[in-house]
């Protein structure tokens, strides 16, 4: 993962916009194959993945905030 610089909230909508991008491209993409194959425990691993990776997200950038020490 690159580091990136947010100083404003320009940055920070950027930043969310192509994390979302990325995030949707694998992890949703998964979840509507699995929907359409209708397999129970395949779509609650790829919802699962989905969440995991929005969940990441934001502790990514919660990370980023915390002062460290």
């Amino acid at each position: 993962m690159d580091t990136v610089s947010i100083d404003n909230r320009g940055d920070f909508g950027l930043w969310a916009i192509e994390r979302a991008k990325a995030i949707i491209a694998v992890e949703a993409s998964e979840l509507a194959i699995a929907s359409r194959d209708g397999k129970e425990e395949d779509i609650r691993e790829a919802a699962n993945a989905l969440g995991a990776a929005i969940s990441a997200a934001l502790l990514e950038v919660y990370d980023g905030l915390v002062p460290e020490e």
